[in-house]
């Protein structure tokens, strides 16, 4: 759980499959763990800022959240749709009109204050490809951009015709329209990617960790970047602000410009091993009472059937010893 207006981490859940009946619940019963302790703190939110987790959308609204989507996590799923469409020999212009859709699912989110000046944008662009700029909804009756000067008919989509209608479909089916609807128009959920990327330094997926291994290491790179969040940007030796380019795999040989943030800093190891050293160490005792708190589920093999070291060997030396075909 991140606070998105300071960058900072402001709660971990850790939890494990086997305590919510599968992976499939893992997300919603650490956002509701999330929730509950904050609301056990007297911390008041104002919205919540997730993907489209489809056991999280009913959950804020059980509980009267303002729940809003990252645009992100939108426009992917939008993006994946209209390249499969393009495929399609009948529907080639769509790839023509691919970015410009995505993006206009940005600013739709971006300039708008209410989900239903959100939806009138977003449907507008079924007639702005058509070259058509005025529009019947009055929250959006018209296009903000300059009138374009080409009259190029391939450029445009034809009324009435497959690509036209299929591109519709994708566009405008109820799903879609709800999730417009509930587009975060001011903060996004980026910074917990980023989030994500400082865990892999500190918890590498291809290690397997104890549960409470886990946990802390969970929580040293929460202190890692709580730290480093809100570093200062690189500047040349004449004051001039430094930038690098990445090219992502996801686009294909486009690229990114980010910028060069200094070096981080590890103070909080110094606080920790100021605290070993002058606390930890004289009085053990109430830091190992907290961590023997800490509810420690059963680990996942040990609900898997055990067989005994003789019969596992005796069953992997018979295979070999069968003959062939």
């Amino acid at each position: 759980m991140m606070n998105i207006q300071t960058n900072q981490i402001v709660d971990i859940q850790l939890v494990q499959s086997n305590e919510v009946g599968g992976s499939s619940n893992m997300e919603k019963e650490g956002l509701i763990r999330a929730l509950d302790l904050l609301h056990g703190s007297g911390v008041k939110l104002d919205c919540i800022i997730t993907d489209r987790h489809p056991q999280i959308q009913k959950f804020p609204r059980d509980r009267k959240i303002t729940h809003y989507y990252d645009v992100w996590h939108v426009a992917k799923g939008m993006s994946k749709k209209l390249e499969l469409l393009a495929k399609d020999k009948d529907c080639a212009l769509v790839k023509k009109w691919h970015r410009s859709i995505v993006n206009h699912l940005y600013w739709c989110a971006t300039s708008s204050l209410s989900g239903t000046e959100k939806v009138a944008k977003w449907k507008s662009v079924l007639n702005h490809i058509q070259d058509v700029h005025s529009h019947s909804d009055p929250a959006f009756p018209k296009c903000e951009h300059q009138s374009n000067a080409s009259k190029d008919p391939s450029k445009w989509f034809r009324p009435g015709s497959t690509a036209l209608n299929r591109i519709e479909m994708v566009l405008t089916n109820k799903r879609c329209l709800t999730d417009v609807e509930k587009l975060s128009h001011h903060f996004q959920t980026s910074t917990v990617e980023s989030f994500h990327s400082v865990i892999q330094c500190f918890a590498p997926k291809n290690v397997v960790f104890p549960f409470i291994g886990m946990l802390c290491r969970l929580y040293l790179a929460a202190m890692h970047f709580n730290e480093n969040a809100e570093r200062p940007q690189r500047k040349t030796a004449k004051g001039k602000l430094m930038y690098r380019l990445v090219f992502p795999k996801a686009k294909r040989g486009g690229y990114t410009v980010k910028q060069m943030k200094t070096e981080p800093t590890m103070c909080y190891v110094f606080d920790m091993m100021q605290l070993v050293l002058e606390e930890i160490i004289h009085d053990p005792l109430p830091y190992v009472a907290a961590v023997q708190r800490i509810p420690v589920p059963q680990p996942l093999c040990g609900q898997l059937d055990r067989p005994s070291m003789k019969d596992a060997v005796a069953q992997h030396l018979s295979r070999f010893s069968q003959g062939g075909f």
